[in-house]
């Protein structure tokens, strides 16, 4: 089993204390799964489970102006 996606924020990150506890709810989701896969996507999860605001702050991208 492989889990992708986890983010990685600063020590002093606001959500930082809030996706950890979301991962291991995610993990331990994942353990008591009888459907087993080989690769879950924590990006995902966090997708379903968040508020979108939340989710873009997290994992936030770079929107280019103008498609340059």
């Amino acid at each position: 089993m492989k889990i992708i996606e986890i983010p990685v924020l600063e020590e002093d990150n606001t959500y930082r204390f809030m996706i950890q506890l979301r991962l291991e709810t995610f993990i331990a989701k994942v353990y008591r799964s009888r459907n087993a896969r080989s690769v879950y996507s924590f990006r995902e999860y966090l997708k379903k489970v968040l508020k979108w605001p939340v989710y873009e702050q997290i994992f936030k991208a770079d929107v280019l102006k103008n498609n340059a």
